[in-house]
């Protein structure tokens, strides 16, 4: 049976989705409303990891064409399980960290300012954790880390503090009104998720491959190794 590639957000493992291991219904509003049709799909996937086997939970809700009237649109599209839009790290990420991250995406919809705000936040945690810097302004860290990471991930974590600021400070002048829109605020969540992954999720999976050739290695210089004798006993 055919599969869909798919990463389960539990787990951060790429799968493969196959009809066996997801459930698609459909609901359709014949209720009379100012909408005129309204479609609701809900589709469960379950992680077919045998050291996960979650269930994923999105809902798309859709506006039906009208011939002649108006073309189907999407109305919402959302993850209802697990809670948000937030891809799930593992435990050797920092807890505040991963906190920040989620709740970020949690409400970059409802709040961008806050969202961009929580986004420079974790990008300041993960930068004195990850690089060791010397505490002080988050301009100053990340002037620290300039020689050490590539020149497009720096203009990009200056881009996050820039509009992190934006959300966290008024202008001079407070009649100028600077807003976040919910698309700067997820391009925030998906850098300070890129980042998390480079720098924390690539290191760990390098040390375990490392450790897997190591030990691997030990093995082999073992098994060439003759059996020890035992001396006959009389």
């Amino acid at each position: 049976m055919k599969g869909e590639n798919w990463e389960c957000p539990h787990c951060g493992r790429a799968v493969t989705i196959t009809d066996e291991r997801s459930s698609l219904s459909v609901h359709d509003v014949n209720i009379s409303n100012s909408e005129s049709g309204m479609r609701l799909f809900s589709q469960f996937y379950i992680c077919p990891n045998p050291k996960c086997t979650k269930p994923t939970l999105d809902v798309s809700l859709y506006r039906l064409a009208i011939p002649g009237v108006r073309s189907a649109s999407v109305i919402l599209k959302k993850r209802l399980m697990p809670d948000g839009t937030h891809k799930i790290f593992p435990d050797y990420i920092p807890s505040p960290l991963r906190e920040d991250y989620a709740e970020a995406c949690r409400i970059r919809e409802l709040s961008p300012k806050a969202s961009a705000t929580l986004s420079q936040r974790c990008l300041q945690g993960a930068i004195r954790d990850f690089w060791k810097v010397t505490p002080g302004r988050l301009v100053d860290e990340i002037a620290q880390i300039e020689d050490r990471v590539d020149p497009d991930v720096w203009d990009a974590i200056q881009s996050v503090r820039k509009i992190g600021n934006i959300g966290a400070h008024m202008e001079n002048d407070i009649n100028v009104i600077v807003d976040v829109d919910p698309g700067e605020a997820q391009l925030l969540t998906e850098l300070v998720e890129t980042l998390l992954q480079e720098w924390y999720v690539t290191r760990a999976q390098r040390a375990a491959r490392l450790s897997t050739i190591k030990a691997t290695a030990a093995e082999k210089e073992l098994a060439r190794k003759p059996p020890a004798q035992v001396d006959a006993k009389e």
